[in-house]
């Protein structure tokens, strides 16, 4: 396998994007997201002024990103393309992504569906205390290791 995991420039936002928007589960398009608040020039400004997203790239495809929100200590997306599934790319991305909070935080967290396949890969991982917000969404926590 030749996917290499780098930081995420500026001129990744569009590849970010098409990721984001080919995933099944948790899937979101780009106009729901915008009404979100999440365009393509915030995630720009994002990467632009923080090291806080990685991408996967099979040659010059992105087939997978991380992202986090250094500030608030949170795994903000891990998406990986449907096809590139199974492969340990998340695994990677996630890894990168837990580094860099644990520079900042002693306790990282996310949010994600309960009943998702989300939910049990980042259990596996070690995330953990889970507190159910609303019936449907649950938030897990990860401490640094000591």
């Amino acid at each position: 396998m030749s996917i290499k995991i780098r930081q995420a420039q500026f001129s990744d936002v569009d590849g970010i994007f098409s990721v984001r928007t080919s995933v099944t589960e948790n899937h979101l398009s780009r106009e729901e997201m915008r009404r979100m608040g999440i365009t393509e020039s915030v995630v720009g400004d994002m990467i632009k002024n923080d090291h806080c997203a990685w991408v996967a790239c099979d040659n010059d495809e992105i087939i997978g990103f991380s992202m986090i929100l250094t500030d608030k200590g949170c795994l903000y997306g891990l998406f990986v393309l449907p096809e590139y599934e199974s492969r340990g790319i998340g695994r990677r991305l996630t890894m990168l992504a837990e580094q860099e909070l644990f520079r900042h935080h002693e306790i990282a967290w996310l949010e994600t569906e309960e009943n998702s396949r989300a939910a049990k890969f980042y259990m596996q991982l070690g995330w953990g205390n889970k507190a159910n917000l609303d019936g449907t969404f649950i938030r897990l926590e990860k401490q640094r290791d000591s």
